[in-house]
């Protein structure tokens, strides 16, 4: 390895571990100069190799020694953090599902609000998680390129949960009729459902526990069937008003599409558990979409 070369690879470990705030930090650290430092950086930093240096924080070694009770390899250092912080964005997902369903629970529109604000803090978690896989990876923390897709997938899937967490609390936010109790009372046990799927799912990932599928399999069928309730419930319903009255009409879309949200987050907490059995099994998912199986 040439003496740029190396040097460059210095820079990027102190990066992974040091979480240096500057450029000065780093030429100080290093003992080269500041200028050095910009040219060796620029050509990652231009190609997005090298983003933010808050992105990735690797302080976790002393912990990881201590785990295994022997130095650990870098690719094992790598999959600790890249799973925390699957874990605390599953935990920040359940958070933000939970506070749009109490919102439509309580009508409060001040609550959807905080629901849908924590929204952008999914969308920068799961830039975090795609920074951290793709850093990585550069400075050759030995990934396999399909193990740190899956990374990014279990991320992006978490992202698509938040969005349906938007619907629930943007029907909340503009809630202005009383929902039927029994469709609430459907809307309760899928949210109970999505919930717990969400969970099973993060721990045949996180934890290998891939034999959860069969018992989100399970739940994924109540959720239908719940859907499948709801629906005729608001069809039955819609049956009894006119067309001309535009914000009842409107209040029933909105409505389905609150219904559908649980539904696919209870599909995509599925498509985890696939992901948690190529991840841990190496058995390749299936390619046929769900809906066609």
């Amino acid at each position: 390895m040439g003496k740029k070369n190396l040097k460059l690879y210095d820079i990027l470990e102190f990066i992974m571990y040091e979480n240096p705030a500057t450029q000065d930090e780093i030429a100080e650290k290093l003992g080269i100069s500041r200028r050095y430092v910009t040219q060796l950086l620029k050509p990652l930093i231009d190609e997005g190799t090298v983003k933010r240096s808050y992105m990735v924080d690797l302080k976790k070694f002393k912990k990881i020694k201590e785990q295994y009770g022997e130095p650990a390899s870098k690719e094992k250092i790598g999959n600790i953090f890249i799973a925390d912080l699957l874990r605390n964005m599953a935990k920040h997902v359940m958070e933000q599902l939970e506070t749009s369903f109490n919102s439509l629970l309580d009508n409060d529109e001040q609550l959807a609000n905080t629901a849908l604000e924590m929204d952008f803090i999914t969308n920068n978690m799961v830039d975090n998680v795609r920074t951290s896989v793709e850093t990585m990876v550069s400075v050759g923390y030995n990934y396999q390129f399909s193990k740190s897709i899956l990374y990014t997938e279990v991320a992006s899937d978490l992202e698509r949960i938040g969005d349906y967490c938007g619907h629930i609390a943007k029907f909340a936010a503009n809630e202005i009729f009383e929902i039927d109790e029994d469709i609430l009372a459907n809307m309760r046990n899928m949210y109970k459902t999505s919930q717990k799927m969400i969970r099973f799912s993060m721990i045949a990932f996180l934890e290998n526990k891939t034999d959860l599928k069969e018992e989100v399999m399970v739940m994924e069928e109540t959720l239908h069937y719940l859907q499948a309730q709801s629906v005729n419930s608001i069809a039955a319903q819609m049956a009894e008003n006119t067309f001309e009255e535009k914000e009842r009409s409107n209040y029933f879309m909105y409505l389905f599409r609150v219904i559908k949200a649980f539904e696919r987050i209870g599909d995509i907490s599925t498509e985890i558990v696939d992901v948690a059995i190529e991840f841990h099994k190496n058995i390749p998912r299936p390619i046929t979409p769900r809906s066609f199986r």
